[in-house]
């Protein structure tokens, strides 16, 4: 972090205090993704052995008792094509949100792009509000 001198002047105090905290997001935003990034890839592992643990149980219970599991061609079809809709529809979405943020990230960087401008049209609005007031006195 960088060292800065205090200043009684609150535009500077508020500009030293903006950058602190800036700073310190910059540091730990790395770390917040990485840490989500852990938990997602451990939610995901844990749904799928839970979902094959009970599917083995229920296997294993179904054998056992002389449960026939045996399933009909047409509601084995319909239960594979059912599951290609659920994937094509969870990739369509991602691709959506994937879309989405990517404009939001370019919506952003225009702004950026642009702030400056945004900031000198500012300062010559507020010129020449005072320049009125200040010639008259």
């Amino acid at each position: 972090m960088s060292t800065q001198t205090q200043s009684n002047n609150v535009y500077s105090m508020y500009k030293q205090n903006v950058q602190k905290y800036f700073e310190n997001i910059s540091k730990i935003t790395p770390q917040y993704f990485q840490a989500m990034t852990q938990l997602q890839e451990e939610c995901m592992k844990t749904c799928e052995k839970t979902i094959n643990a009970s599917v083995s149980v229920q296997q294993e219970f179904a054998k056992k008792a002389g449960i026939t599991t045996e399933i009909p061609e047409a509601a084995k079809t319909a239960i594979i094509d059912t599951n290609k809709q659920i994937v094509q529809a969870n990739t369509v979405n991602n691709q959506f949100v994937k879309t989405t943020i990517d404009a939001t990230v370019q919506n952003f960087k225009t702004y950026n792009d642009n702030i400056n401008a945004f900031a000198e049209l500012n300062k010559n609005t507020i010129q020449s509000w005072i320049n009125p007031i200040t010639q008259k006195n």
